[in-house]
């Protein structure tokens, strides 16, 4: 598995995009805190993804601890480039604290949720 490491900044929190190896090309599994800082390399991560138009996208969400507007915004226009060729878009394993911001956002009914990776594969 290759780990691109971003650094936001001196003395900034540590974000980071694990890419899965080819076996799972569509899902993307995030780590620490999708901020200002990080969200330009997640919105490449996610124009690279969706390139070869897999028919489900997602967005492990497991270890991510805060996402912020930024963050939000690269979901949303991520899962529209999806759904524009007609594949499916989804967010798995989302922790209370992004959950709370995702529900603040009203966005929770907005993005398909799953408790994990395999039952958002399994869904249609």
């Amino acid at each position: 598995m290759a780990h691109l490491q971003i650094a936001a900044g001196a003395g900034a929190r540590l974000a980071r995009f694990l890419f899965m190896p080819p076996e799972s090309p569509n899902v993307l599994p995030l780590h620490g805190e999708i901020d200002l800082n990080v969200s330009p390399q997640l919105a490449t991560a996610f124009s690279e993804m969706v390139q070869t138009k897999p028919p489900k996208v997602v967005v492990d969400l497991t270890h991510v601890t805060y996402i912020d507007s930024s963050g939000l915004a690269v979901l949303i226009v991520g899962m529209q480039q999806v759904k524009e060729y007609g594949g499916k878009f989804a967010l798995v394993g989302v922790q209370n604290d992004v959950r709370s911001i995702l529900e603040t956002a009203r966005l929770d009914q907005f993005f398909a949720t799953y408790p994990h990776i395999d039952a958002a594969l399994a869904a249609d």
